[in-house]
């Protein structure tokens, strides 16, 4: 355990930063401060768009850049438009905190660093992403020389890159097309927003990038990854290693990926890891074929379709007779989770960048709306796909029939049913266990003669509910303390007195202190 469980908050206080450890955090010596966060730019979308309050928000390592930004841009806007510097995020700060802007009532977003480009559903975003240092000619040598050493011929190559190269991406991707515009290998890309628009019903895949203007836009293509490149193309990402360059292994794991660092000039193939990558999720996976009682986890509120998830999973465990519970506790640490004892698995709905979360020092497996319905399936129905985007997870939900959707899990749920007794085999501990299966419609008689802890009060009409349908109430009945007894009608009320006043330096009718 890397917290205790009783937080005094302390933490938060005295938090600091190695920002020698975090490379975002660095502005180059030779670059100026209005280039790294275009400033002109930002001042000139706030003035064309007539903005009234815009929200600045920094993350945790660029914060001590927030004060030059903010009078930088103070001094470009008009008069009567608000800015306002956000020194926290609710959830990463790689999404767009939509919730602490609304404490200010701002009209636009200003985020700055590293961005995860989640669709946003009520406020406007300008993305300054910051620019790192990269060598054009040098990235571009490298990238062929991986093209022309593979042993086959490539019928596509994906370009991705950290988005703070964004501002020379144009230039490289036109460079590889001039040079492979001889051969049949294609360049795919496509290039990062540099301004979104809310979309409250979002059709698509919400986090998907969209595409905009760019130099070199007849290469450019909206559709997700997996259509761009097939299985006998290769996937490039420039960038230091980042959860950007994990989320590709995971999703992409039937392409080679390779990866080149700026900084030191060096490629290397990263698909080597990809395999133990996805047999670690497995093992996750399995855990939670295991849980009876799942806890979801908001993970962002700036995701426009995040509560279209939360309704998929909600719906999801209810047909597999799952017991769920909804819990939204902003960033996680394992002693905000290690309160919810009786959840046995917690699913996080979040953002692609934020989904991978090693529960190694948390007491329960946290897993992605993903993996949840892998989970839920009959084994051995897993074929390697993995999905981090659960906008493709709503889509994919709303194009099948209803009847397709749920036809796995209600036969699995079906012959339960049938066997309600039927154990079941857990690869975890090597042993069969007795499922516990919840919402399950039974008529419950209560009789004068019975035991009335036996039942609880369901709602104010006349039906009643067993206390095993409701996970919390089970696992309290379990616990050897169970708070205080509120004793209620049992105990005589007290007779109610006049109180003290005044201070605490001297309450009015209080004996003056004597003199020894």
């Amino acid at each position: 355990m890397t917290t205790t469980f009783s937080a005094t908050g302390e933490e938060a206080i005295k938090h600091s930063i190695d920002l020698d450890s975090c490379p975002s955090a660095q502005r180059p010596e030779s670059s100026d401060i209005l280039e790294f966060f275009e400033i002109e730019r930002t001042a000139k979308e706030i003035r064309d768009g007539d903005y009234k309050r815009i929200a600045l928000q920094f993350p945790d390592e660029l914060l001590h850049e927030s004060v030059p930004v903010y009078r930088l841009l103070k001094q470009r806007v008009n008069e009567g438009q608000e800015l306002y510097v956000l020194a926290d995020t609710s959830y990463g700060s790689c999404c767009v905190d939509e919730v602490a802007a609304q404490h200010v009532d701002a009209d636009l977003m200003v985020h700055y660093g590293y961005a995860c480009l989640s669709q946003t559903s009520r406020l406007p975003v300008i993305y300054v992403f910051g620019r790192k240092p990269i060598n054009v000619d040098s990235c571009v040598k490298q990238i062929l020389d991986v093209i022309a050493s593979d042993d086959k011929s490539l019928s596509s190559v994906l370009i991705r890159h950290d988005v703070a190269y964004s501002y020379r991406a144009g230039e490289i991707v036109k460079e590889l097309c001039n040079k492979t515009a001889a051969t049949a290998t294609r360049i795919v890309y496509h290039a990062v927003p540099t301004k979104m628009e809310p979309s409250p019903t979002q059709p698509k895949s919400d986090s998907s990038p969209i595409s905009g203007r760019h130099e070199g836009s007849d290469v450019l293509r909206t559709e997700p990854d997996a259509d761009l490149v097939g299985n006998d193309g290769i996937i490039i990402y420039i960038g230091d290693e980042s959860l950007t360059l994990t989320n590709i292994l995971m999703t992409h794991s039937s392409n080679k990926v390779y990866s080149y660092n700026p900084a030191t000039n060096a490629v290397r193939l990263e698909s080597g890891r990809t395999n133990k990558l996805l047999m670690r999720r497995f093992a996750v996976v399995q855990k939670a074929r295991d849980a009876d009682v799942f806890g979801i986890l908001v993970g962002t509120l700036g995701v426009a379709s995040y509560l279209s998830v939360i309704t998929y999973l909600r719906d999801l465990l209810s047909h597999a007779k799952k017991k769920s519970y909804t819990i939204s506790v902003g960033k996680l640490n394992p002693a905000k989770l290690a309160n919810f004892m009786e959840i046995e698995c917690f699913v996080l709905a979040a953002c692609p960048e934020n989904s991978l979360i090693d529960s190694k020092d948390f007491f329960k497996p946290i897993i992605t709306p993903h993996e949840l319905k892998v989970a839920l399936l009959p084994e051995g129905t897993w074929l390697g796909r993995y999905v981090l985007d659960f906008g493709h997870l709503i889509t994919e939900n709303e194009s099948s029939p209803t009847s397709a959707r749920k036809e796995a899990v209600e036969d699995d749920a079906g012959s339960d049913d049938k066997d309600p007794d039927r154990p079941s085999f857990s690869l975890i501990t090597g042993k069969y266990r007795q499922v516990r299966r919840f919402g399950v419609e039974e008529r419950v008689e209560v009789s004068d003669g019975g035991d009335a802890s036996a039942v609880v009060i369901r709602n104010q009409e006349t039906s009643v509910a067993k206390i095993s349908d409701s996970a919390a109430a089970l696992f309290l009945q379990s616990r050897t303390y169970r708070g205080l007894d509120a004793r209620v009608g049992e105990d005589t009320p007290s007779v109610l007195e006049q109180g003290r006043s005044g201070t605490a330096r001297g309450y009015s009718g209080e004996l003056p202190p004597t003199n020894a």
